[in-house]
């Protein structure tokens, strides 16, 4: 009975594997061996800052994809791109490098604390107890939920000033600070040519006086800027300016009228002072005057002198 037994369950167990193999063949899903070949040329971070779940499913979108327009791996930028461009056979288009900006300028001393947090030191659970610690509902709560979040140490809590701030040298505009802060006052914008960007920190959306008594820094909605601006970038919507960034000229014209200094302007050359007035202009008219007033009297005298002479001859 035993060996009956032993014989009964070898056999099924063979004629399973059989079934199963059978159905490996028929059902395989055969992987375009390019996908790793990508993979592998990949920095791995699975960042997900190119829009997809992770390196794994960007190659295979990569060779699926029948150009890499619009398709960038922003931790290895264009040297990556260049190498899985190699290996597809296919043309990279070059891509405008972006960094994270965060859009708050609410120092302690410009957004004053009215009351004090004792909880989680998380913005997501801050943020849906309460508006934060100051009277400003829109701007920074400053507990590093993004900088948990970065993978690449390019993001810190300044701790003077409470704001989180970018170091653009480490950045890759993965988007992981985007994600991750409940404000949304975190944005991925062009870098610019020598990194050079102009864009409207904050994000408040309360009406120019509220704003202007939470924050000293804050956005009114007053649109100097927008009539300022001749290339038409920028708009006020919901009370609060913004910059497009695809259709601004960095002129700064608009960094000029703002009343509050709410739109900053990174890594531009120190502007050219106006050069006094020129008092020389106003020295020769003198000059000239000094040197007219001698030349009229010795005339004035030698008139005097001969009309006395002909008065004395008719006189003879």
């Amino acid at each position: 009975m035993i060996l009956i037994a032993v014989i009964s369950l070898g056999a099924i167990g063979i004629v399973g594997a059989l079934l199963l193999y059978v159905a490996s063949k028929k059902f395989e899903v055969h992987e375009d061996p390019r996908i790793g070949q990508v993979q592998a040329a990949l920095p791995g971070a699975n960042c997900g800052g190119c829009g997809y779940a992770g390196c794994a499913g960007f190659a295979g979108a990569c060779v699926k994809a029948e150009s890499l327009d619009g398709m960038l791996c922003p931790v290895g930028g264009a040297p990556v791109m260049a190498k899985i461009a190699s290996i597809l056979g296919k043309e990279a288009t070059a891509a405008e490098p972006k960094v994270a900006v965060v859009r708050c300028n609410g120092t302690c001393q410009a957004r004053p604390r009215t009351n004090m947090y004792d909880g989680v030191k998380s913005c997501t659970i801050a943020s849906s107890l309460y508006g934060g610690e100051t009277g400003c509902t829109f701007g920074c709560l400053g507990y590093g939920d993004c900088v948990k979040a970065c993978n690449f140490d390019a993001i810190h809590i300044n701790p003077e000033t409470g704001i989180a701030e970018v170091d653009e040298e480490k950045c890759t505009a993965c988007g992981a600070c985007v994600k991750a802060c409940p404000k949304g006052i975190i944005e991925l914008r062009k870098k610019g040519p020598k990194s050079r960007r102009i864009y409207v920190c904050c994000v408040n959306k309360d009406k120019g006086a509220v704003a202007r008594k939470a924050c000293s820094n804050a956005c009114i909605g007053c649109g100097k800027c927008a009539k300022e601006c001749p290339f038409g970038a920028i708009t006020v919507e919901n009370n609060v300016a913004y910059i497009d960034y695809t259709k601004c000229r960095m002129c700064r014209k608009c960094v000029a009228v703002c009343p509050t200094g709410a739109i900053h302007e990174l890594n531009f050359p120190p502007r050219k002072e106006q050069p006094a007035e020129s008092k020389a202009p106003l020295a020769e008219s003198k000059a000239q005057t000094e040197t007219k007033l001698p030349t009229h009297q010795p005339e004035a005298a030698q008139e005097t002198t001969s009309s006395i002479e002909v008065k004395e001859e008719i006189k003879k």
